[in-house]
């Protein structure tokens, strides 16, 4: 549910000791190729491999589905070098296939109220008030969202502009969904973020791969949401959480 630029701060303040690439994902910003029928997690990793290639990039940073992203780059790439994830959203007891598939069909259909709701809800992100009131008021909310929403940002990304894409990302995680022991395979360090005031399935997800992955380290910083990362969380702590994990000689390339 963004692109690019809902990670400007937290690039200009790596950008300080680094060279950053934010790239827009297929379907979204200014990327100009779009997602095709036969998508699936191995054309993102594609185009990962295509980034670092071409920029000779060792370090990877990836957000909720962007994590899951970048951690089977990790796997499968012998470019990255180092990982870094914040929140990637697996799940012990399944992810909600049905619900991608309903969420899928309203995109289709253009029932972009439904498909924010079903969204939040397959992904266990929903505000807590959306699991309890009825389907026709919490879709009724989620037609308000969208609106205030094209109103409040009449330039730039909108859930409206977004919210088809959000279908390729419930692709992705749920291609590997019961399938965490291949990243057993990951021989890079890596480093797990959380935030507190995230769902707590995303935290079981971190303290599972930290269990899993030959070189894990894990950083639980307080208050923040699963939206950390971006501008309107708290980049600043997430950059900071990036300098203490990597190596003091990697500092001003």
């Amino acid at each position: 549910m963004a692109d690019a630029t809902a990670y400007s701060s937290l690039a200009a303040n790596l950008a300080a000791d680094f060279t950053v690439l934010s790239a827009d994902r297929r379907g979204r910003g200014l990327s100009p190729r779009q997602y095709s029928p036969d998508h699936d997690i191995a054309r993102d990793v594609e185009d990962v491999d295509a980034i670092l290639e071409a920029t000779d990039a060792s370090i990877v940073f990836g957000l909720s589905s962007g994590a899951v992203i970048t951690l089977e780059a990790a796997r499968t790439l012998a470019r990255v070098k180092q990982a870094v994830l914040f929140e990637p959203p697996f799940y012990r007891d399944g992810i909600d296939r049905a619900g991608i598939a309903r969420l899928g069909t309203e995109l289709e259909q253009g029932d972009l109220p439904s498909a924010l709701l079903d969204a939040l809800l397959v992904a266990r992100t929903a505000p807590a008030p959306l699991y309890r009131i009825p389907r026709p008021l919490a879709r009724l909310i989620a037609r308000a969202v969208i609106s205030i929403d094209a109103w409040i940002r009449q330039s730039g990304p909108t859930f409206s502009s977004l919210l088809p894409g959000i279908r390729y990302d419930f692709h992705d995680v749920a291609q590997v969904d019961g399938d965490m022991k291949r990243f057993r395979d990951v021989s890079v360090p890596v480093l797990l973020i959380n935030g507190t005031a995230s769902p707590q399935f995303l935290l079981d997800a971190t303290l599972d791969l930290v269990q899993l992955l030959p070189i894990a380290t894990q950083v639980v910083l307080e208050t923040l949401g699963h939206d950390g990362p971006w501008n309107n969380g708290s980049p600043d702590q997430i950059a900071r959480a990036i300098r203490e994990f990597l190596p003091r000689d990697l500092f001003g390339k």
